[in-house]
C-alpha cells in the first residue's frame, strides 16, 4: 500500500493532478502488484496526452480508439489492454497515470 494515501481519493486516484510523477506511478502500480514496463509507459503517456487534449480521462472504447490511432491496431485490442492493466483497464491506467476516474466507468 502506497504510503501517499493523503493525495489520493478514496477509490485510489490523486486528488491533484499535479502531484503524478513516474515515481508515484510506480509506487501506485507496485499497490495492484503490476511491475511498469515500457509498454505500459507507453499507454500511461498515451493518456496523459490524451487528457491535455481533452479534458477527460478516456473509457474502453475512446481508449482503444485512441491507442489503434497512436500506436497501431495490434496494440489497439481490449486483450493487449487487460494483460497490461487487468481488470479495468481505463479506470487502472488512468489511476497510475495520475488520471481523475473515467466517465461511464463504475
Amino acid at each position: 500500500m502506497t504510503n501517499c494515501t493523503a493525495i489520493l481519493d478514496e477509490e485510489g486516484y490523486l486528488l491533484n493532478l499535479q502531484d503524478w510523477t513516474p515515481e508515484l506511478a510506480n509506487q501506485l502500480a507496485k499497490d495492484v502488484d503490476i511491475e511498469l514496463t515500457d509498454a505500459h509507459w507507453e499507454i500511461i503517456y498515451l493518456l496523459r496526452d490524451f487528457y491535455t487534449e481533452f479534458e477527460v480521462s478516456p473509457a474502453m472504447r475512446p481508449l482503444v480508439k485512441a491507442v489503434t490511432k497512436k500506436l497501431g491496431a495490434e496494440k489497439g485490442r481490449s486483450i493487449y489492454l487487460m494483460t497490461l492493466f487487468p481488470g479495468s483497464p481505463p479506470k487502472l491506467a488512468a489511476k497510475i497515470a495520475g488520471l481523475p476516474k473515467p466517465a461511464n466507468c463504475l
